[in-house]
Parts: structure tokens; C-alpha cells; sequence
């Protein structure tokens, strides 16, 4: 994968292939994520939700459920959540009012990104969704 403008971000894309090794690491990262979302004030629930999709996509790999998507689409998302659940990037999250702005855009660079596995992802999860 070659090499962001971020160099925090390029720290979370070269750890996400350890984290995606083991599923215990994943599923603490999907807690440390759901936490600081639950602590955090996000106006936007549209942002909002889309770490959730993301979230829901990464566990649904990790237990199996869905293996429908490229080694590529899971780095850059598991990068993205480490990148937000790390306090220590570009803007530092303690300081108040910027300190997520960073975060969010991390985020939303990947979303557009993987926008297509993600429809893939949200068709298939409307679909286990449904009773047959």
C-alpha cells in the first residue's frame, strides 16, 4: 500500500495487519472504538454511523460471518478505526473543538474509499436481516 501525507495514519496502516491477525485484537479495538464513540460529542450522526458500518463490517469478518472483501478495504478500515481510538495523531484529540477534525476526515477518506465493499457489506447485512 503505498504511503499517506499522515505519517500517524501510515503507523495504523502498517499495524492494522498484526491487529487483523488475531481476532481477539480486533474485537478490542471494536470495544475501545464503540467506547469512544459512546464519550465523544459527534453532531453529525451521519459520521456517526458510518464508524458503526465500519465497526459492523470489521466484526462480521473477524467472526466469520462475512468474508466477502478484499485484504486492501479490511487494512484501510481497521487503519481508520485505529487511527480514531489513538488520543495521539496530526491534531491531538484533547484539544478542544480540532482535536477530532483530523479523525473524522481519516474516516471519511477511507468511507469514500471502500464505498463500494461497504454497499456490498450493508446489502448483505440487510439481507441476513430479512427473514427468508
Amino acid at each position: 500500500m503505498e504511503k499517506s501525507k499522515n505519517f500517524f495514519f501510515d503507523l495504523a496502516l502498517n499495524k492494522a495487519p498484526s491487529i487483523l491477525g488475531k481476532k481477539g485484537r480486533v474485537l478490542v479495538l471494536l470495544t475501545k472504538l464503540g467506547d469512544k464513540l459512546r464519550r465523544v460529542n459527534v453532531k453529525d450522526l451521519k459520521v456517526k454511523e458510518k464508524f458503526f458500518i465500519l465497526g459492523r463490517l470489521l466484526k462480521a469478518y473477524i467472526t466469520g460471518k462475512y468474508r466477502e472483501i478484499p485484504w486492501k478495504t479490511l487494512l484501510l478500515i481497521t487503519a481508520a478505526i485505529l487511527y480514531f481510538v489513538n488520543p495521539i495523531d496530526i491534531i491531538p484529540d484533547w484539544i478542544p473543538g480540532l482535536g477530532l477534525t483530523d479523525d473524522f476526515g481519516i474516516l471519511l477518506s477511507v468511507y469514500s474509499s471502500v464505498t463500494t465493499e461497504i454497499d456490498k457489506f450493508l446489502t448483505w447485512e440487510k439481507a441476513q436481516a430479512t427473514p427468508s
